[in-house]
């Protein structure tokens, strides 16, 4: 599988809502440009990573821009608009509303001035509370409506982060965990703090084939528990994707390989500007004990000079591309039952449980979301209700949360051939 990372687009109004005035569209174009020219080498593209700053300072408006830039990105590496994911970054807040509303100011605030050892628990309280985790979210309101086409909105009491499945083959499935850095960026964003990710969010729980990555806006070290974050990171993920800080660079580990994307459009006026991406090729050999996750990276920088074009960034060997391999032993097959010492019914493992939300990351469910989200506001509602997805008590809740709700409940209770049908119904009027 060939992914695709990018972030801190920064799609800015006014300048983003008129191309022939928009300075930084030109490096949008080259990017473009550049993708569709490397796929025609590397094949297509699996998977598009977008690691937050999709906006500049969360208007609504500039995720409509973006959404038709992301469109034209699918396209030209031919990746399926349903293998998108998006993280939120601190661009994405707006910061107007925690200027103008003190309940999202007081929700804020609690977490943020609690003592150390009680911080966790102050934003399982206020977050799982259905009053404050909205005030939480509110800033994040735009972003919300932008990130529900992908499946990656956030929403109380207890979707603070999300994550999907990629399956490649070779029997592995990358797990992408999508991390939000963002939920306490406001305007005193600091590498001491207020930026706040938990425990609540890297649980990262270990399964047989299966490679977690960890897909975040902030790297690390730019949070109040950096130390504790890094630790449950590195120890319980194979690939971290990173964006944040406009510097591009690679760190390759013995267990794991890390990335922090340059910026798509860095700030022009700041020190060491250049913008970047990586195409990152995910591949499985060997079989069995033997059998390895092989990660080769190509990181993209801009040069204006002789040519205005993307050239790689190149490894202390002087190569083009950076080479890492993790051992991913295979699970041994359950016994069969003639295959099994006596008695036989002491073999058999347990059902293992299924991560619906997870399960729910395969290009076809992703799809249908896409068209659900297409329909209507009446059809979808419409849909809902019938379905018994939603009740007249959650009708108030903010659409992504109302409908990521059902979409998730769909997935859970075996009916999404039945919701496919049900959209498809609508498609035809």
């Amino acid at each position: 599988m060939l992914v695709l990372h990018i972030s801190d687009i920064h799609f800015r109004e006014p300048d983003c809502l008129v191309p022939a005035m928009d300075p930084d569209r030109a490096y949008r174009t080259l990017v473009l440009r550049d993708v569709r020219q490397r796929v025609r080498t590397l094949g297509n593209v699996g998977a598009i990573l977008v690691g937050g700053d999709v906006a500049f300072k969360g208007d609504p408006r500039e995720f409509e821009t973006a959404l038709t830039w992301i469109r034209e990105l699918s396209e030209a590496c031919g990746c399926p608009f349903a293998k998108i994911f998006v993280v939120p970054g601190n661009h994405d807040v707006d910061r107007s509303i925690i200027d103008r509303i003190p309940s999202v100011r007081n929700a804020r605030n609690a977490i943020v001035n609690a003592q150390a050892q009680h911080r966790e628990r102050e934003l399982r309280t206020q977050f799982s509370d259905a009053e404050t985790g909205r005030s939480l979210l509110q800033p994040l309101g735009a972003y919300n409506d932008f990130a529900k086409l992908f499946s990656c909105q956030v929403y109380p009491p207890d979707h603070l982060y999300w994550k999907q499945d990629l399956p490649i083959d070779g029997g592995i499935t990358l797990r992408l965990h999508g991390l939000t850095s963002a939920i306490l960026s406001g305007n005193n964003d600091t590498r001491d703090g207020p930026l706040y990710v938990s425990p609540l969010q890297t649980v990262l729980e270990p399964a047989d084939d299966v490679a977690n990555l960890v897909m975040m806006h902030h790297p690390p070290d730019w949070l109040i528990d950096q130390d504790d974050v890094n630790n449950a990171v590195c120890i319980r993920s194979v690939m971290h994707f990173f964006g944040h800080k406009h510097s591009q660079r690679i760190t390759q580990e013995r267990n794991y390989v890390r990335y922090e994307a340059g910026a798509v459009n860095p700030d022009r006026h700041e020190p060491g500007w250049c913008p970047g991406y990586n195409l990152i090729e995910i591949s499985v050999s060997g079989a069995g004990a033997g059998r390895m996750l092989n990660v080769h990276s190509h990181l993209l920088q801009y040069q204006s000079v002789p040519i205005e074009r993307f050239v790689p960034i190149r490894t202390r060997d002087d190569s083009e591309v950076f080479i890492d391999s993790f051992p991913m032993p295979a699970t041994d097959p359950p016994l069969l039952a003639e295959d099994a010492p006596e008695p036989a019914i002491a073999v058999y493992a347990a059902d293992v449980p299924v991560d619906v939300e997870a399960a729910m990351g395969d290009e076809d469910t992703r799809n249908l979301v896409s068209r659900f989200w297409k329909l209507t506001m009446s059809q979808r509602r419409e849909i809902a209700l019938a379905m018994r997805l939603i009740d007249e008590s959650e009708l108030q809740l903010p659409e992504p949360e109302r409908y990521g709700r059902a979409l998730l409940r769909a997935g859970e209770r075996g009916l999404l051939n039945e919701l496919t049908r049900e959209v498809a119904a609508r498609e035809r009027r």
